[in-house]
């Protein structure tokens, strides 16, 4: 196996397998059967650690989520992941839980071994040190500074395998993989409406559209991302916290970010009076007066200026300074203007639209979207790679926007 780096790799030794016979030949058949087995045993071992990786979610930003186990003579002897930034890596973890017994094993990561000294020291070294003989990788690291870790382990005499769950590996950090090669946060907008497309009565009441389960997902989701971003609308006829709220567990909240072109909010708002372990940032166009400012700023609570377009601040440039200020990912929860400006202008990644079995009849409920749409069919954003999800009778539509 010593030539296999990537499931190409496994491809083209099975094709040289033809010289060896036909699909009849007993020998063509136990060694495509090996390599069947091969690559399952990795699949089986590389889904342990891409669900130990999982247990990060929501700690480890702006670092990805990664989860490491250490496999010999088939058994799993050790394990970890990457708990919060600044903390010890998978690889670390996995191989002091494994102590001596690491020696000759195969490691399984999600994610290339890190090559250089940040907060912490190289893995790469780590796993010399230990003396794994073999070290399978789902995703190779796209950050120039902590890659090449492969190439130095191979230098080194370790079997590097890679490619295995790629896929999966790559969906389990997309926030990560977009924010290393743009820079900008990967961007989720969420909204929840019943099927005939309202996401509240003419009255402005939405609550709650869906039910409970549904409702705690989006707590999940708000515990996962960096900030969470909705317009003045929505605090003028909510005032929500926009917290994390996952019961017995303590959540992390996200930065909130409101979009407030004439600074028109409340003093009393209930998202600047929080008990919260993160800021509210308070979007503003430039002509603010001092005046207005004076009555909200206070701990906590930060103004951040932004160009002004047909009355409305430029979502684009907004994002684009979350991404010099290291937001690696964005939620959007409304309300209909902000999520009509986000899909038009292009920064939407992903879209996560919840529907309940209602319908509310008529045309006067607040839809989804508002504002000026395309003038045909053919000009509407594109969804791909949909997925469906059941919250009970409450379904939620998963779709990829680019």
């Amino acid at each position: 196996m010593s030539g296999f780096r990537s499931r190409a790799g496994l491809c083209a030794r099975r094709s040289e397998v033809d010289e060896v016979g036909t699909e009849a030949d007993p020998t063509f058949q136990s060694v495509i059967c090996l390599l069947n087995k091969i690559t399952m045993d990795h699949e089986f071992f590389m889904k342990k650690a891409l669900a130990l990786a999982k247990k990060g979610l929501g700690y480890t930003s702006p670092n990805p989520m990664v989860g490491a186990v250490i496999v010999k003579d088939g058994e799993v002897i050790g394990k970890g992941y990457h708990q919060a930034v600044g903390r010890a890596h998978a690889e670390v973890n996995a191989i002091e839980d494994a102590g001596v017994r690491a020696k000759g094993a195969t490691l399984y990561v999600n994610l290339e071994p890190c090559n250089h000294t940040g907060r912490t020291p190289p893995c790469t070294r780590k796993i010399l040190e230990a003396g794994i003989k073999r070290v399978v990788v789902a995703l190779e690291d796209p950050n120039t500074i902590a890659s090449g870790g492969s190439a130095f382990l191979r230098q080194h005499g370790i079997e590097v395998l890679t490619g295995v769950c790629e896929s999966r590996a790559a969906r389990l950090n997309e926030a990560f993989l977009k924010y290393v090669n743009t820079k900008c946060p990967f961007v989720t907008i969420k909204c929840a409406a019943t099927l005939d497309g309202r996401t509240a009565t003419r009255t402005g009441d939405s609550k709650w559209v869906t039910g409970e389960k549904a409702r705690r997902y989006v707590h999940r989701l708000r515990h996962a991302v960096d900030a969470i971003l909705v317009g003045i609308g929505t605090i003028h006829s909510d005032n929500p916290s926009l917290t994390t709220r996952l019961g017995s567990k303590k959540g992390a909240d996200p930065l909130r970010i409101v979009l407030d072109t004439h600074l028109s909010i409340s003093p009393d708002a209930r998202i600047l009076k929080l008990d919260s372990n993160n800021d509210t940032i308070l979007v503003t166009g430039h002509t603010v007066s001092e005046a207005k400012k004076k009555r909200v700023v206070r701990d906590g609570v930060r103004l951040i200026a932004q160009p002004v377009k047909n009355g409305q601040i430029h979502i684009q440039s907004l994002v684009a300074q979350l991404g010099a200020m290291g937001i690696t990912s964005l939620l959007i929860e409304g309300g209909s203007r902000v999520m009509a400006s986000a899909f038009n202008s292009g920064i939407v990644d992903k879209a996560l639209f919840f529907y309940a079995p209602k319908i509310l009849g008529g045309d006067d409920g607040i839809p989804i979207c508002r504002g000026p749409g395309p003038q045909l069919m053919k000009d509407c954003t594109r969804a791909k790679n949909i997925r469906v999800r059941r919250f009970n009778d409450d379904v939620m539509i998963e779709a990829y926007i680019r």
